[in-house]
C-alpha cells in the first residue's frame, strides 16, 4: 500500500520528514516609518564634519605650521563626515 506524501513534497531525494515552506506563506513584518527617512540631524552633522575638516586642512596651509597634526585632525573630521553620509537615507 503506497504511503501518502506530505503537501509540497517533490519526491526528489528528500526524506519524508522535511517540509518546504512556500515563499508566499512567509510572514514579512512591515517596515517601520523611521527606516524610510533619516533624522534631521544626520545631513546637518555630515555637512558640519566635512566643512570643519576642509577648514582645518585649509587653515594648516594658510597659517604655516611646522607640524602635520592639523592635516591629520582634518582628515579625521572628513572621514567622520563620510561615515555619517553612509547613514543618510
Amino acid at each position: 500500500m503506497p504511503t501518502a506524501e506530505p503537501a509540497g513534497y517533490s519526491g526528489k531525494g528528500r526524506s519524508s520528514d522535511q517540509h518546504e515552506v512556500a515563499a508566499s506563506s512567509r510572514y514579512t513584518p512591515p517596515t517601520p516609518p523611521e527606516m524610510y527617512e533619516s533624522p534631521r540631524w544626520v545631513p546637518i552633522l555630515m555637512a558640519l564634519l566635512i566643512g570643519v575638516g576642509v577648514l582645518v586642512i585649509l587653515l594648516h596651509y594658510f597659517i604655516w605650521t611646522d607640524t602635520n597634526w592639523p592635516v591629520a585632525i582634518g582628515l579625521v573630521f572628513l572621514l567622520g563626515g563620510l561615515y555619517t553620509a553612509t547613514k543618510w537615507h
